[in-house]
């Protein structure tokens, strides 16, 4: 161990170094303060002496050290040559075509290539000196004075030569002299302007030549195709940008109008020629998309040949094949294309040829899509009236009132095919249940447009969707048997059965005995399969909502009144507080219970015409949250039925013409007031206006209200001993509530009796009295208000003494 200094001796020199440290803080805080001053007077001068300049004469230094330059020397040089480039390219051109006239042929040729000649040659001078930059500089203006020569030398020795076709020479020219002239100065400018000037040959040939669109579109990807080669060789990254951009220009512009001629074409032949070259395209970005190092890009370019052959497969389908078989031959080469998955190709090309094709078979199931809308929403508003007839066929039921869909009875093929690939594909992929999923969803749009497709009678329509909602719930169940939770494959299936049946039930209601005999079916099978716990959830409230509609159909049909149908409805809440009680406290017990209630409040708007049904609709629907209030986890529903039998006594006291309020307001005070009392016993703590205030106001204020403008003795006699009882037994108990309650009832039922004498005293006094009563109140209040502010000041002056 090391020896330590004594603790007095360590904390001496503790604070000998703390005070060394305060002594620097100062020195350093008074340096900065100087510095602070120094550079802020310095700011002010500026505006005066000019931006870096001081009074004497070389730039100030302010303590920060030499202010920087704001530009750099290369960036001045670059900025300089450029501008002095531009300026010499502008006065060749203004010189060649303004000037040109006054020489003679000679002179013209002399003082063109003269100028042509220096500017590419100066380059190679100053090279040698190491002048790189100003080399680049002179080298454009030479490169800009060759395309002047070019167009000199069409105004003077070819004028007879059509524009097009020299204008295609001269940049093939063009391009190859830059070429040649960029690689042996090594100068960086020339390559890439000499490859996007040969873009322009080939096809300013063809287009001087007269050449149609087929030729076209080839001359458009073979320039695409030498594009491509170029990037792909290219060392330079300038000359590799300018081929990447001018191949996918031309590429791009060569696919549309291969395709455009593919889908416009009318017979075989043409098609053929059109998805030939489709094809060439597709093999140019494969072959380029093998030989690209990033693999994003290879699989970019093997997506775009996917598509490229499925349109020009589908291209020759169109004139081919029968109508509506287009796109199944379509879906058959996106299909073809998987098979790349296991072909030797390169990763990236088989990723994005299997993404081609995915994309294509979205593309199909996008196309099926109105159709199949069509048949889910159809019924809902096709605007045909309920039990109009029973119609001839299932495709008419559905589109009453909407245009027939333009489709063959392809839709249901391309949509199973489209499910049995999905699923084939999910068994080998990651995603295997969103793929299940989607697989289940296409599987049941095709089954569910197969009966509008095949132009079923209506009844073969209505028991193959029945068919389909049975096969949904049974999936469904077998799942969810063993497990309170779905699998989504199950879920969807449960979902599919829930839409399917609503559908069916649209459409029923074209028939009468369709109708009755749907919804009966659909709460058998939604019963049925509420026995499984997963599903209860979703299967009960089904079952219950169908039997509701059951319940108003057969009020329907046996012609009654819609308030004697709102009874058959109320047998819905019934049964779904019973279905509650058996499975209280489960999942499925809060979707149950509001099923139930939309039932009872679907009674209730059929009785609103009829009070006193609707009296009796209330009561039942009170006994029936009464009934559920009995289960401990539901002891909240038991004002929801003291609410309802009151609602129901109104209703009824309403339908007798009773117009007494007491009648409407005894039956709720006399309960609020035997639960305040029993409230207050259990605990001490409860105030008097929240055990008794809300009972006693809901009808003594009411019985106030009508007694004022009562002309009898009986009612105020009565509202007054009523009253006085009030305060007496809130005097006798020290109640807070009824004292107060009952005094103020008291005492204005005794004003409403005294009135009139009141009003008799007051006429008989001199018209002097008021305003005399009136002017003392005032005089009173300005010497209590003076009072009150007295005191204030004097209050004030005495704290002001207090130091």
């Amino acid at each position: 161990m090391t020896n330590l200094p004594p603790p007095a001796e360590e904390l001496r020199f503790l604070d000998a170094e703390l005070r060394q440290l305060d002594l620097r803080r100062t020195v350093l805080l008074r340096r900065r303060a100087w510095l602070v001053h120094t550079l802020q007077a310095t700011a002010a001068r500026q505006p005066a002496l000019g931006p870096g300049t001081s009074p004497g004469g070389p730039p100030a230094d302010t303590g920060g050290g030499a202010r920087r330059p704001e530009a750099t020397a290369p960036g001045v040089q670059n900025v300089l040559l450029v501008l002095g480039g531009v300026l010499l390219t502008i006065a060749a051109i203004a010189f060649t075509l303004v000037s040109w006239g006054h020489l003679g042929i000679a002179g013209r040729a002399l003082v063109l290539g003269a100028l042509t000649v220096g500017a590419l040659g100066v380059p190679v001078a100053l090279l040698r000196r190491g002048l790189r930059s100003t080399a680049e500089a002179v080298a454009a203006l030479g490169t800009a004075l060759t395309v002047l020569d070019a167009y000199a030398l069409h105004e003077v020795a070819f004028t007879a030569t059509e524009g097009v076709g020299y204008t295609a020479a001269a940049s093939a020219v063009l391009a190859a002299l830059w070429a040649v002239y960029g690689v042996r100065l090594g100068l960086r400018h020339p390559l890439p302007l000499a490859v996007a000037t040969a873009h322009l040959p080939l096809l300013l040939w063809a287009v001087a030549a007269g050449a149609g669109p087929y030729p076209l579109t080839a001359v458009s990807l073979a320039t695409a195709a030498g594009g491509t080669a170029v990037a792909l060789r290219a060392a330079l990254l300038p000359v590799r940008v300018v081929a990447v951009t001018g191949a996918l220009g031309t590429g791009a512009a060569g696919v549309l109008s291969a395709g455009w001629l593919c889908w416009s074409a009318s017979d075989p032949g043409p098609a053929a020629r059109a998805a030939a070259l489709l094809v060439v395209a597709a093999a140019l970005a494969l072959v380029a998309g093998r030989f690209v190092p990033r693999p994003e890009i290879s699989m970019g370019a093997a997506f775009a040949a996917g598509l490229c052959v499925v349109a020009g497969a589908g291209g020759v389908l169109r004139v081919t094949v029968p109508d509506g078989w287009t796109v199944p031959g379509c879906l058959a080469c996106a299909i073809v294309l998987l098979a790349a998955e296991r072909s030797r190709l390169h990763r990236p090309s088989r990723q994005g040829l299997v993404r081609a094709s995915v994309a294509v078979q979205g593309f199909v199931v996008l196309w099926t899509l109105p159709l199949v809308i069509g048949c889910v929403l159809g019924p809902a508003v096709r605007g045909a009236r309920p039990w109009s007839g029973t119609p001839q066929a299932f495709r008419d039921a559905v589109f009453t009132g909407l245009p027939r869909p333009p489709y063959g009875g392809t839709v249901p093929l391309v949509l199973a095919v489209v499910a049995a690939v999905l699923m084939v594909a999910g068994r080998r992929a990651a995603r295997r249940p969103a793929a299940t999923v989607v697989a289940l969803v296409l599987g049941w749009a095709a089954v569910f447009v197969l009966p509008v497709v095949l132009r079923l009678p209506y009844a073969a329509g209505l028991v193959a969707h029945a068919a389909v909602v049975t096969a949904a719930l049974g999936f469904a169940v077998r799942t969810g048997r063993s497990d309170k939770r779905l699998s989504p494959p199950a879920l969807t299936a449960l979902l599919l059965a829930l839409v399917t049946s609503v559908a069916l039930a649209l459409v029923a209601l074209a028939s009468e005995p369709a109708t009755i005999a749907v919804l009966v079916t659909l709460t058998v099978l939604f019963g049925a399969a509420g026995r499984s716990p997963g599903a209860a959830p979703f299967t009960a409230p089904a079952a219950l909502c169908h039997a509701t509609a059951l319940a108003c159909a057969i009020g329907a049909s046996a012609g009654r009144q819609p308030h004697h149908t709102a009874l058959l409805v109320l047998v819905v809440p019934g049964v779904a507080a019973l279905i509650a009680s058996r499975t209280g406290g489960s999942r499925g017990t809060v979707p149950v219970e509001v099923a139930g209630a939309s039932a009872a409040l679907l009674a209730l708007a059929l009785a609103v015409p009829e009070p006193p049904m609707l009296a009796l609709v209330l009561s039942l629907c009170g006994a029936v949250a009464a009934a559920t209030a009995l289960r401990p986890e539901r002891r909240a529903a038991g004002w929801a039925a003291a609410g309802l039998f009151l609602l129901a006594t109104w209703v009824r006291l309403a339908a007798w013409d009773v117009a007494t309020p007491e009648a409407y307001t005894l039956p709720v005070t006399g309960p609020a007031l035997v639960v305040g009392l029993l409230r207050r016993r259990r605990a001490a703590g409860v105030s008097s206006w929240t055990a008794y205030g809300s009972g006693l106001a809901l009808t003594l204020v009411p019985s106030l209200l009508a007694a004022w403008d009562d002309q009898h003795w009986l009612r105020p006699l009565a509202l007054g001993v009523a009253a006085l009882a009030v305060t007496l037994a809130g005097a006798r108990h020290r109640l807070q509530a009824p004292l107060l309650i009952g005094a103020g009832v008291l005492a204005l039922v005794a004003l409403h009796e005294l009135a009139p004498y009141l009003a008799q005293v007051v006429g008989a006094l001199p018209r002097w009295v008021p305003p005399a009563l009136a002017g003392l109140v005032l005089l009173v209040l300005g010497a209590t208000y003076e009072q009150r502010l007295r005191d204030t000041r004097r209050l004030r002056e005495a704290l002001g003494r207090f130091r």
